[in-house]
């Protein structure tokens, strides 16, 4: 596991750079962290690393958001924050997008915890002040 403490938004490249070098393999990335913690400004962080153009923003209404890289591959990022029920995952038909080897991001996993594939990577992000945040990345 990483550990990385930074102490403004401006770092947050690094810990972009170190999700991206960590993921061996893995296409599904797991945010965990309270509201407010920062899991859409770390997406942004990663998404402009690979060289998306888009803008980065939550999904929190439509549920899945799609952004393209600098070379072509696709970028799915989900929020599943409303969901009441993980049959509203299935609705959205999840599987083809935890599957289909596009990265994948996802805020409020626990929401559907049955769902996630056993080969994910994990990033868990503490508050420790106004601007300050520690992630851990497994």
């Amino acid at each position: 596991m990483k550990q990385i403490h930074i102490d403004s938004e401006e770092q947050l490249n690094e810990v972009a750079e170190a999700l991206l070098s960590s993921l061996g393999g893995r296409t599904v990335v797991a945010l965990r962290g309270e509201m407010g913690a920062g899991k859409t400004t770390l997406i942004r962080a990663v998404a402009e690393a690979l060289g998306a153009s888009d803008q980065v923003t939550s999904p929190t209404f439509a549920l899945v958001n799609q952004y393209e890289s600098g070379n072509g591959e696709r970028i799915f990022h989900f929020d599943f924050y409303r969901i009441e029920d993980e049959r509203e995952a299935f609705d959205l038909g999840y599987e083809e997008y935890f599957y289909s080897g596009d990265l994948c991001f996802v805020e409020w996993p626990e929401k559907i915890e049955g769902l996630l594939p056993e080969e994910l990577m994990e990033v868990r992000i503490t508050v420790d002040g106004i601007t300050e945040r520690t992630f851990e990345i497994a």
